[in-house]
């Protein structure tokens, strides 16, 4: 199989490559090179394979891409949390816009199969129970609420403590950045695109992706990412919240193994179907930065609290979807990880925004 990877050079798309090229597929790799992620040359990583400098709303240079290919990978994208709201436009014209220029030139070259890189942020906070009422979705916190340190939703009928609990794809979207606003809307243009073309897409929720080649010393990675940077200062990790806020780590490896499988197993059904590329097992912010210290014999993590304004509270996923349909279950351990992490190859961007973000 033939398959285009856009953003092959970056931190997922370079492992998706590699992890295709050894099952003997061909790849053709495409990246904007964006300086958040990027330095000024592509990475040692891309050198085994063919790397085309380019834009994915480069409708005519797609055209040419596009020739001879039987599938595409779609990891470009600008990511993280953001900033502020002046990132808008950025996450609106990298992530929807490409992906519709993208979705136009599949549609032109008659490339039927798309898997699309996609997240949890598009749940916004996690899966929660009531003991009185149920399955509930939590309202937003209040600022007043973190500032005074209360951080763990409570129900919005009876105010009683949640209990959270696994994510499953028939979640209802409700984003809370503007990532999260944007990957969303990546998924509704590939939902339109499946059912006007007959075509096949698998979109893969990813969790929170760690692992070798991250981006580094830059607000828009991972907090990660994030945490081992500071450590590598010399200077403790900075943790929001209480640090219990849980997430669902996956490694890299699993993430790259997971696009190979939705690259070669067919849609059930045809059409649209995502699915949760996660652990299934809860870690939290806390611990990650507390393991990471250990291993880089670093100083401990310092709790800050406060949160930034679209943080969640709990998001852990439910694997059990991915594991039926696609045979997917993560293969690499939290504590195994984390230490290879440590002392993993990084990248570094070309541009540093001046404007510090902690990591939680």
């Amino acid at each position: 199989m033939r398959v285009l990877i856009t953003g092959g050079a970056g931190f997922v798309g370079s492992h998706v490559a590699d992890s295709l090229a050894a099952a003997g597929h061909e790849v053709l790799l495409l990246d904007l090179l964006l300086p958040q992620a990027h330095g000024d040359e592509p990475p040692p990583w891309s050198a085994g394979h063919t790397l085309v400098r380019g834009d994915v709303r480069d409708g005519d240079l797609l055209a040419r891409l596009l020739r001879g290919v039987d599938a595409v990978c779609h990891q470009a994208a600008m990511v993280g949390h953001g900033v502020d709201p002046s990132d808008a436009p950025g996450y609106a014209s990298h992530n929807d816009h490409a992906t519709a220029v993208l979705l136009a030139a599949m549609h032109a070259a008659r490339v039927r199969r798309l898997v699309l890189a996609s997240s949890m942020v598009v749940y916004g906070e996690g899966r929660y129970a009531c003991p009185v009422d149920g399955v509930v979705p939590p309202e937003p916190r209040r600022p007043a609420d973190i500032d005074a340190g209360r951080f763990e939703p409570a129900c919005p009928q009876c105010g009683a403590p949640l209990e959270p609990g696994l994510v499953p794809e028939d979640a209802p979207m409700r984003p809370r950045s503007l990532y999260a606003a944007s990957k969303v809307a990546q998924e509704h243009y590939a939902t339109a695109w499946a059912t006007q073309t007959g075509g096949e897409v698998w979109a893969l929720r990813y969790h929170n992706v760690y692992g070798p080649r991250m981006p580094r010393d830059t607000p828009y990675a991972g907090v990660a990412s994030i945490f081992r940077s500071a450590l590598a200062r010399g200077h403790a990790p900075r943790v929001l919240e209480d640090g219990r806020q849980r997430r669902d780590f996956v490694h890299v490896r699993d993430v790259a193994r997971a696009n190979l499988l939705a690259l070669t197993a067919p849609a059930p059904g045809g059409g649209f179907t995502a699915v949760n590329v996660c652990s299934g097992e809860p870690h939290t912010v806390g611990e990650m930065a507390r393991v990471l210290a250990e291993v880089m014999s670093g100083p401990r993590p310092v709790v800050v609290g406060g949160a930034r304004a679209a943080d969640v509270r709990h998001v852990v996923a439910s694997p059990e979807l991915a594991a039926r349909l696609l045979g997917f279950r993560a293969a690499v351990g939290f504590t195994a990880g984390v230490a290879e992490f440590a002392t993993a190859p990084l990248r570094a961007p070309a541009q540093v925004t001046t404007r510090s973000t902690p990591g939680g």
